[in-house]
């Protein structure tokens, strides 16, 4: 009898299932996967704040210590980016910070959904973001926030150039910022499916190969670890991004 090795596909995981079909007048409100997993990194993330708050001492329990630390990570991007003039975004900042880590992380957990690995979900986030930036630079300046896209100085002869070169370079924020977040969670998730297919397959042909399956599944658990350090870096590049472009508009060169 033939043996046959069945191996999955490395972008089966990205497949948006629904789990629970939901149509109003025409309208699909179904819960998928991913509407499904960022509910339940946006409940994990407030019972974490809420384990903080939990017995609060001047000598800080493990959670508490925790939680100040992500605040203070946090304060410090908002503070060295914005300064001041930044405090009233903090919640803003703060929730978006986390929101994206507690995404990050809990797609590393096995048959989880990774959220931030969908284009569609990056993007969707930088353009509110990028919306509502632009919003606020209109509210504070005025008819002068459209300065940002014409330098003082510029010779009047090649004005509509910069400008569009400007315009350009401005609204490309918003595909860099989704862009980068959604290539670095899509392709460390597909390596280390790829990796783990592969350690598999060698375990599962027998012989001298599973011996060797060590090898891969060794690449793995490091694989692992720096996926995980990337899910934090990543959330915390987003926030950082989101803080410059904030401070492009509020304070104008």
């Amino acid at each position: 009898m033939s043996k046959y090795i069945f191996v999955s596909s490395p972008l089966e995981q990205f497949e948006i299932v629904t789990l629970l079909p939901i149509s109003i007048a025409g309208v699909n409100l179904s819960l998928t996967n991913a509407s499904f997993f960022m509910i339940l990194a946006l409940i994990l993330s407030s019972f974490w704040l809420s384990l903080s708050f939990y017995k609060g001492s001047l000598i800080p329990t493990n959670w508490q210590l925790i939680k100040e630390s992500f605040y203070e990570v946090t304060a410090n991007i908002l503070h060295e980016n914005l300064g001041a003039k930044g405090e009233l975004y903090f919640p803003f900042i703060f929730s978006l910070h986390l929101f994206l880590l507690f995404c990050n992380l809990i797609g590393m957990i096995p048959y989880s959904f990774t959220v931030t690995s969908h284009i569609i979900f990056t993007f969707s986030l930088a353009l509110s973001i990028f919306i509502g930036v632009n919003i606020i630079g209109i509210q504070t300046h005025g008819i002068n926030f459209f300065s940002l896209f014409l330098p003082r100085g510029v010779p009047l002869i090649i004005v509509p150039l910069i400008i569009t070169i400007e315009l350009l370079s401005y609204t490309v924020k918003v595909f860099t910022l989704s862009i980068r977040l959604f290539a670095n969670m899509t392709s460390g998730h597909t390596l280390l499916k790829i990796i783990a297919g592969f350690a598999w397959t060698m375990l599962s042909a027998g012989g001298l190969l599973a011996v060797f399956h060590i090898i891969p599944l060794g690449l793995l658990v490091a694989l692992i670890g720096l996926e995980i350090a990337i899910a934090a870096l990543q959330a915390y590049v987003f926030t950082l991004l989101t803080c410059i472009y904030l401070n492009d508009v509020l304070d104008l060169h």
